[in-house]
């Protein structure tokens, strides 16, 4: 551990310490109606933390961030201790007190939002890796990422995967396991719907070249398995 750090882990500390013995008294001066607003503060700051949690990790392209539940048991914590604080301090010091207490406390809350929204944000990366060929097989294609655009774009370093009709049909069976596995795990819904809809062109395709052969593979009941193992090679679109 290094010697420069020590002091400032016991400021860190000491603060921690008054801080919490303040926010005692706050808790036993107040008188129920008192406990019982700030309880219901609390939900609600859980509630709406949760909810803006929620919303942005739903959008296209968001940054990865902490999950709702999360988001909210931590904003509805941090309510408490501050109110509780606030109240600790108008016990002790009265209503000057408080007021400094709570400028210290919204000039430091200002500082850290400031400086958690100059990091550069973490993008979600949705990558589909082909099981390997069998012996004597085909060498699979390297993993690329799913998406529904068309052949040869690239944008960046990201390159896109052809068209299933261009594909052979031993590639469209290890396709298929490769996004079945991937739909097991937790993905971003632009990347989910993106998988759905590329396997949606799989099975079209599929179905085109051997009819017979998919109608098996269907009977079988195991949707998991690989279809190409069911399947004539049948002729790939011009």
């Amino acid at each position: 551990m290094s010697d420069r750090g020590l002091p400032a882990r016991l400021l860190l500390g000491l603060a921690a310490l008054v801080a919490t013995a303040v926010a005692v008294v706050g808790g036993l001066a107040l008188r129920p109606p008192g406990l019982l607003a700030v309880g219901l503060a609390s939900v609600v700051t859980a509630c709406l933390a949760g909810g803006v949690a929620r919303e942005s990790a739903n959008e296209p392209g968001a940054a990865v961030g902490r999950n709702p539940l999360d988001a909210a048991w931590r904003a509805g914590a941090a309510t408490i201790g501050l109110l509780l604080f606030l109240s600790g301090t108008a016990a002790l010091g009265g209503p000057v007190l408080t007021v400094l207490a709570g400028a210290v406390l919204a000039v430091g809350g200002l500082g850290l939002w400031l400086l958690h929204a100059g990091r550069p944000p973490r993008r979600n990366a949705t990558m589909v890796t082909p099981p390997p060929a069998p012996a004597g097989g085909t060498t699979p294609a390297p993993s690329l990422p799913v998406t529904g655009a068309r052949p040869a774009e690239t944008v960046g370093t990201v390159t896109y995967l052809p068209p299933v009709a261009t594909l052979p049909t031993a590639a469209l069976g290890r396709e298929w396991l490769s996004t079945t596995t991937a739909l097991a795990g937790r993905l971003h819904p632009a990347a989910r719907q993106s998988i759905v809809r590329r396997r949606q062109e799989t099975l079209d395709e599929l179905e085109r070249r051997d009819p017979d052969g998919f109608a098996r593979w269907l009977a079988e009941g195991s949707l998991d398995s690989d279809p190409a193992r069911y399947l004539d090679e049948g002729p790939p679109a011009v």
